[in-house]
């Protein structure tokens, strides 16, 4: 065990980001094991919950699980020039971080010290609060794109792909540390499963799941037991929010007023007008509309961001620079938008079309109590599917 061999201190930070030729080598190599023309992240992007995806959950087989507070990464397992092991994260922004600690191995079932290669694995990367106040990263995994150069799995229904990760990646794994239980600590997270659950067992998810979580929650993801993979925007993947948890990433555009100067100001020589800085700005919001001539587009967004007088003064304490910045905004109670968080993980805002969705969650919000209602006839569906299918066969 390396030295340096500790858990990660920082997700959105995992380790040496790649530059140039590498970086543009990695996409490539990740393309072409995927079958794909676009070196763009293809990682599967879920659709807000709408009113009219209740009726989708009653018609087709779906999953549960947690929306985890964390970081969206894909951990791919590879080889570097020497022929050793090596991982990286890739994120959203399609970044690859390599893993530098050298302190993660995935075993082969039949040969603990062999490892995966061409292996694509889909999950979240979050912080664990231990009970004794210390954090402990974890990537919680819930798809799988490739396995050891093979990308068919790809075309296979989900619970296939979970099947397949879980005998070849996840089994050896966990064998590995029933082995060696003393090398766990020096890993540089720890691998789990996401727990998946039948689509009907929403009150067990709010009742049970939810509050005994060890990391932050952001509410569900609904993904179709029988749908392949889908690289971007993938419409069988259902991202539920408490109502008033929806939001939508933004990006700032700050215009300050021009003034006239005062009979102070004057006295001390200013004779021009000048941009006030000290005061509330016109907060714009702009939507992202695609690219054109290699530049992105913006559209600007019909309704403002609401700044407070406090709120403006915090913001200009911290010094940092807030103009073109992506934030997170939520619609408060009298239907305002407000600064959530800065979202400097993202180098966009919102497509037009993601703002639209959200923007359709909003008004067509489905609450907790009509969700946990609903989950009857989800179940009688789900029933009725299996018994076709058993007087079919």
């Amino acid at each position: 065990m390396e030295e340096d061999a500790h858990p990660l201190r920082d997700i959105a930070n995992p380790g040496v980001k790649a530059q140039g030729e590498l970086l543009r080598e990695l996409r490539a190599e990740v393309s072409n094991l995927l079958g794909r023309n676009s070196h763009s992240f293809p990682g599967a992007q879920p659709v807000s919950f709408a009113r009219r995806h209740l009726e989708e959950l009653r018609r087709e087989d779906y999953y549960v699980c947690e929306k985890s507070d964390g970081i969206r990464y894909l951990l791919y397992l590879t080889t570097d020039e020497n022929g050793r092991e090596t991982h990286y994260l890739v994120d959203r922004k399609n970044d690859y971080w390599w893993l530098h600690q050298r302190n993660l191995h995935f075993p082969l079932a039949h040969d603990r010290a062999a490892f995966h290669t061409g292996t694509l694995i889909d999950g979240e990367l979050v912080m664990d609060a231990l009970p004794n106040g210390d954090k402990e990263p974890k990537f919680l995994v819930f798809d799988l794109l490739a396995l050891d150069g093979k990308a068919d799995l790809l075309a296979k229904p989900l619970d296939k792909r979970l099947g397949y990760f879980k005998e070849h990646v996840m089994k050896p794994y966990k064998n590995l540390f029933a082995a060696f239980p003393e090398e766990l600590p020096y890993q540089a997270f720890k691998v789990e499963m996401k727990e998946m659950q039948f689509s009907y067992g929403i009150e067990m998810m709010f009742r049970e799941v939810l509050p005994s979580l060890k990391h932050q929650n952001d509410g569900l993801i609904f993904t179709c037991r029988t749908s392949p993979y889908q690289f971007g925007t993938d419409p069988h993947i259902l991202k539920w929010k408490a109502p008033h948890e929806n939001t939508v990433d933004f990006r700032l555009k700050l215009n300050f007023p021009l003034v006239e100067p005062n009979e102070l100001e004057r006295a001390d020589g200013v004779t021009e007008p000048f941009i006030d800085y000290e005061s509330v700005p016109d907060a714009k919001l702009l939507v992202f509309t695609g690219s054109g001539g290699g530049r992105p587009l913006y559209e600007e967004f019909k309704e403002p961001l609401h700044l407070t007088e406090d709120e403006w003064e915090t913001l200009k304490s911290w010094g940092d620079p807030l103009q073109d910045r992506v934030i997170e905004c939520s619609l408060d109670e009298e239907k305002r938008w407000r600064l959530y968080r800065f979202r400097d993980d993202k180098t966009e805002a919102n497509h037009i079309s993601t703002v639209s969705s959200v923007l359709e969650s909003i008004k067509d919000a489905v609450g907790e109590g009509e969700l946990m209602a609903a989950a009857k006839g989800i179940k009688d569906g789900w029933k009725m599917r299996q018994q076709q299918q058993q007087r079919e066969h």
